[in-house]
């Protein structure tokens, strides 16, 4: 080798200077690409939680709007039940011309009672979580199964209603429009608004209006202690024992577990 070509030792120092600049250069910029990845995955995860934690909070208040409300819901069921067990026992052995305060009450929560007893959950939040996608916000897998279960027992309760809706129309609807006392109707909600208010009022003072079942002549006892028992079975008794029941279990089991997740009380 031509001793002019031979590298100097000034010449090996100067290229392996140049490599390790090169390999520290690479190693910076491997680590500030390597670092903002990582930040972007902190700020995607943070807003993530964040989204998550905003999201319960949503979510924790309908809920427990609603435990308070499908609890009033059930006492109006349980009064309607006590209702039309009464109205049944009525038409099998009473005189059916007797009029008595404890008749109109029980007729009127028995058989025209409508609102007391219907309960519609509140869904915005649990509609939008359906329809964005973020459930994947909670990182439980307890919390999306509950939220699972929440919305099973919700449409359970929906499809339930309709059945007992139709229950209703078919078998209550014609004893209300066939023996109604609706004199008795006018005279106890003349000027009133508040309809259920106005009834409970009634029922805790010693105020009487006089009522009487219209047309008793065409009444089929036996007809109608087997519509009044169907209705309060099969429609207002197991409705309450079975789908209102598991949405109770199901929305008191979601608050325990976004309590024990995010802290909310």
């Amino acid at each position: 080798m031509d001793p002019e070509l031979s590298p100097t030792p000034k010449t090996r120092f100067s290229l392996s200077k140049n490599w390790q600049r090169y390999v520290f250069e690479f190693l910076l910029i491997f680590l500030a690409v390597f670092l903002g990845f990582l930040a972007d995955n902190f700020r995607e995860e943070y807003a993530e939680r964040q989204h998550a934690v905003e999201l319960a909070k949503s979510f924790y208040e309908e809920l427990k709007n609603d435990s308070i409300a499908v609890q009033a819901k059930i006492e109006g069921r349980i009064k309607k039940e006590k209702a039309v067990v009464y109205m049944a026992s009525f038409f099998r052995d009473s005189v059916l011309t007797t009029s008595s305060k404890s008749l109109s009450v029980n007729f009127l929560y028995a058989i025209t009672a409508r609102s007391p007893i219907i309960f519609t959950p509140r869904t915005v939040v649990l509609e939008q979580i359906k329809s964005s996608e973020a459930l994947r916000y909670f990182k439980s897998e307890e919390l999306r199964k509950l939220v699972g279960d929440l919305s099973v027992a919700i449409d359970y309760i929906a499809a339930r209603q309709e059945y007992e809706n139709a229950i209703f129309y078919s078998y209550m609807e014609p004893i209300m429009t066939a023996h109604h006392d609706y004199t008795f109707q006018n005279k106890l909600f003349e000027n009133q608004n508040t309809i259920f208010e106005r009834l409970a009022q009634y029922e805790a003072s010693p105020e009487y209006i006089p009522f009487h079942l219209s047309q008793p002549e065409k009444i089929n006892r036996q007809q109608m202690f087997n519509s009044l028992n169907y209705y309060h079975t099969n429609g207002l008794l197991s409705t309450r024992l079975i789908p209102f029941k598991g949405y109770v279990e199901a929305n008191a089991a979601l608050l325990r577990a976004f309590r024990k997740e995010y802290g909310l009380k």
